[in-house]
Parts: structure tokens; C-alpha cells; sequence
């Protein structure tokens, strides 16, 4: 696990309000930010024999979606695991009659496991997941009913660059890509933050500059301002 007192390169270096008080940064490792801490230290390479086992066993998964159908790599997948229980219970089974010893079922510890889903915790799942759906949604309202003319045309451009890249990669190849990345870049992003930090923030003041100059031109494009 990472050490608590480094800091994430995606939270803000300030860690105090103005009157001197700490502030709790944003996702926090508490039981709403659990989640998000696993998956930075996963994405980061916090634990490299968790991230290296999870890593190659997606992409494993994604490569066998590329090449097999949806159904073939679950009944492969879920065939290879009962191949594993099934020799395991039988060559126990086996050795129990044998030796005539008391060693019970392989996978007791398992099964007695306690894999319940209390109501508390399926009722804070589902009050987070309407939270985001909500938001989700109302972006979708703003964006396509053109609240925003900007926003709207940005969307229209994303799009119409999606068609070119639909063109050329199918969904699992993005997805491939799109795992590739999330895995170095992280790492990558927190050794060179520095230098990535400048050439972006070069970019996205050129980006402003000529967002202002477009809508100096075009005062219809102008966004309102909040009242």
C-alpha cells in the first residue's frame, strides 16, 4: 500500500483552508472512497503482484473477447475453474478414502464464508449509483437539448471524431488500448509530473485563447455568465 503521507498526483498540493484548518481530501480511503483507493493503488502500481495479477488476467479476458464470442470465454472460463474444483475435490475425496483421514472438504473455509449483502450496504451502493446516474443524465439533458451552445458543438465534434476512430478499431480493441493505458500511463504521469504538468497547462492556455478569440468573433457562441 502506498504510504499515507505521499500524496496522489491527481489531488490538489494544498491541504489547508485559508484559516488554517486541514481540509479531508478528495477520495478519501474512508468506506465512501474505498473504491477509488484500491483502484489508484492498483492503476499505480502500488502492489505489484496484485497489480501484475489483475492487470494480465483483464487483458487475458480482453484478448479472448477479441478473438472468441462473449459466450464461448464464459463457458471456457467457467469450465476451467469446475476442471480445477472438481480434480481437487475428487483427488481429496480419494486420499480421505485411503488414508482414512478426517480432513473434510477442500473448499470448507470457503463456503462458509459469509458473501451476504447487508441491506445497509446495497442501499449506500444504490444511493451512490443514482447519485452519478442522475448527474449522468442531467449532462446528457444539457448537452443534447443545447443548453450550452459550446458544450453542444464540442459534443457534435467528439462525436464526428468517434466515427473515424469506429472506422478503424472495434469496441474491444478500444477497450484493449484503452486498459494498455490505464496501466502505464499512471505511473509514467507520476514520475514525469513535472514536465507533463507544464506542456498541459501550455496547451490548455492555448486552448483558452482560442476558445476566446472564436467567441469574440462569434458573440452568439458566448457562454452566459451564472446569475
Amino acid at each position: 500500500m502506498a504510504d499515507p503521507t505521499t500524496q496522489s498526483p491527481f489531488v490538489s498540493s494544498s491541504s489547508s483552508s485559508s484559516s488554517g484548518q486541514s481540509q479531508p481530501q478528495l477520495g478519501g480511503c474512508g468506506a465512501a472512497g474505498s473504491a477509488f483507493c484500491a483502484a489508484h493503488d492498483l492503476l499505480f502500481w502500488r502492489d505489484v503482484r496484485k497489480t501484475g495479477i489483475v492487470f494480465g488476467a483483464s487483458l487475458l479476458l480482453l484478448l479472448s473477447l477479441a478473438t472468441l464470442s462473449a459466450v464461448s470465454v464464459v463457458a471456457h472460463l467457467a469450465l476451467a475453474l469446475l476442471s480445477v474444483t472438481i480434480s481437487l475435490r475428487v483427488y481429496k475425496a480419494v486420499v480421505q478414502a485411503v488414508q482414512k483421514s478426517e480432513e473434510g472438504h477442500p473448499f470448507r473455509a470457503y463456503l462458509e464464508l459469509d458473501v451476504t449483502l447487508s441491506p445497509e450496504t446495497f442501499q449506500a451502493h444504490a444511493t451512490t449509483v443514482a447519485l452519478h446516474l442522475n448527474q449522468a443524465l442531467r449532462l446528457l439533458l444539457r448537452l443534447f437539448l443545447v443548453e450550452d451552445l459550446v458544450d453542444s458543438v464540442k459534443l457534435a465534434m467528439s462525436m464526428w471524431l468517434l466515427t473515424y476512430v469506429g472506422a478503424v478499431f472495434n469496441g474491444i480493441t478500444l477497450l484493449i488500448l484503452a486498459e494498455l493505458l490505464a496501466f502505464t500511463l499512471p505511473p509514467l504521469y507520476e514520475k514525469y509530473k513535472v514536465q507533463i504538468d507544464h506542456y498541459v497547462g501550455i496547451a490548455r492556455n492555448q486552448t483558452k485563447d482560442l476558445m476566446a478569440k472564436i467567441q469574440a468573433k462569434l458573440p452568439g457562441l458566448a457562454k452566459k455568465k451564472p446569475e
